[in-house]
């Protein structure tokens, strides 16, 4: 089949990966997540997560900084004008459906943010984060890819990281929607790849750090 894009140059080249990597964990919380949510437990995403615990391990064994957030508001009054109900209505800080999901998070070496917009950088200290660790690639993993996971990889792009998209890290309601945004930032702004790639290099990191 015929690709438009790129006959017209698009996706002609790899990023490739840079000395420095962090991970992005972007909306791994609760209502996400856990079936008992309205917006949780969809397949995708609950494969997301088993596949970033992966991920993550092999970032902590390497001394890789990691960073993740979740979605918050004091009440429906502070929240943007979300289509989605219950992100206005019941991601409120204290409740349940804010809590990161524990396979996913580390107390003690995780950087936790709470988010207000769709990106892990949007009005977030991220940024100041990475300069301090010298970070040059920011690895995205989390949900929802057509969503928050877009506009994580836009933002990352824009400040300049090489970014990197290991697929079975992120998850969406829906396959289409997923297959589509990956394929257009693929094209963009990123490298989409393996969850094995990403793991050999994370290793080559560890070697180099030990």
């Amino acid at each position: 089949m015929s690709d438009i894009y790129k006959e017209i140059g698009f996706d002609a080249n790899r990023i490739g990966f840079g000395e420095r990597p962090a991970i992005a964990v972007v909306d791994f919380q609760r209502g996400f997540t856990e079936p008992e949510f309205p917006l949780g437990g969809r397949p995708m995403v609950v494969n997301a997560v088993e596949n970033t615990a992966k991920l993550l391990e092999a970032a902590r064994r390497g001394n890789v900084p990691v960073a993740t957030c979740y979605t918050a508001y004091t009440g429906a009054r502070d929240a943007p004008y979300w289509k989605i109900p219950p992100v206005v209505n019941d991601f409120h800080h204290g409740n349940a459906s804010t809590e990161l999901d524990p396979r996913i998070y580390q107390p003690g070496y995780d950087v936790v943010y709470c988010k207000t917009g769709p990106s892990i950088f949007f009005q977030t200290a991220i940024t100041q984060f990475f300069i301090k660790e010298r970070v040059d690639t920011v690895i995205v993993a989390g949900c929802n890819t057509s969503g928050c996971i877009r506009a994580s990889i836009i933002d990352a792009f824009s400040y300049g990281y090489r970014v990197i998209v290991p697929e079975p890290c992120v998850g969406d309601v829906d396959q289409g929607p997923h297959d589509a945004n990956l394929t257009d930032v693929g094209r963009r702004y990123a490298d989409v790849t393996g969850l094995d790639e990403v793991l050999d290099y994370l290793e080559e990191i560890r070697k180099r750090n030990a």
